[in-house]
């Protein structure tokens, strides 16, 4: 399994006043492999998480998740990709206030259409795995910034998804926890065989990363990607 943008143009705005963010961009992400989109803001990491999450649909190319076209797809069929096979992690982590970390994983299994009693010992086993099982009931503001991206990160793991998109995953966390999450990120997607890109301004994370794709070269000039500094 893979993910492989051919030719992917992003255009946007009013006719009189258009911006190309993404230009005949070609790229592939394996499974099993960290990658992290490194580069100046505006170069179009967060674009490019957008489109291969088909959250936004390219204005021309391909996006193959698995070798089917996200970019073909109806609303409802695109919609249903990204509840049974993509998973994100935001910047701020989107936690809902009020809810304990494990009511956070349980609710996403509700709105995926599933019985959220069913998968409770599944709920706290993802949350061992990114070292929060002594924090099942702690709400978002009992819980460091770490802590809320581990909950996050469990959150986006639970179902299994095949492509783990992951935007600026140390931007709210202290310098201290940093380095902690980033060796998270990677041994997760290691282990899980997932395919994960991480858009990210932090060294930490980079080097952390299997494969550094460096946005401002892709998109001036297809460069290959740079491998990580290990």
């Amino acid at each position: 399994m893979s993910l492989e943008l051919n030719a992917v143009t992003v255009t946007l705005g009013r006719t009189d006043a258009r911006t190309t963010i993404l230009d005949g961009l070609d790229v592939t992400f394996e499974p099993g492999r960290m990658t992290a989109l490194v580069g100046p803001s505006g170069s179009g990491k967060s674009t490019l998480l957008a489109v291969a999450g088909a959250l936004l649909r390219p204005t021309s190319g391909q996006v193959l998740l698995d070798g089917e076209n996200l970019a073909g797809l109806s609303d409802d069929r695109r919609a249903k990709a990204r509840r049974e096979r993509i998973g994100y992690m935001f910047q701020s982590g989107n936690l809902l206030s009020g809810l304990t970390a494990i009511d956070q994983l349980l609710t996403a299994v509700h709105i995926s259409g599933a019985r959220p009693r069913a998968h409770r010992s599944r709920a706290e086993e993802a949350l061992n795995r990114v070292g929060l099982g002594h924090r099942l009931r702690h709400r978002p503001e009992q819980l460091s910034g770490g802590e809320r991206q581990r909950v996050a990160l469990a959150r986006a793991l639970f179902l299994s998804p095949k492509l783990l998109l992951i935007d600026e995953p140390t931007a709210a966390v202290d310098r201290s926890q940093a380095g902690d999450l980033a060796a998270l990120l990677a041994e997760r997607a290691h282990q899980d065989n997932c395919v994960m890109v991480v858009a990210t301004h932090d060294r930490t994370v980079a080097e952390a990363a299997d494969r550094v794709v460096d946005m401002a070269a892709l998109t001036a000039d297809a460069a290959p990607s740079a491998p990580a500094g290990r």
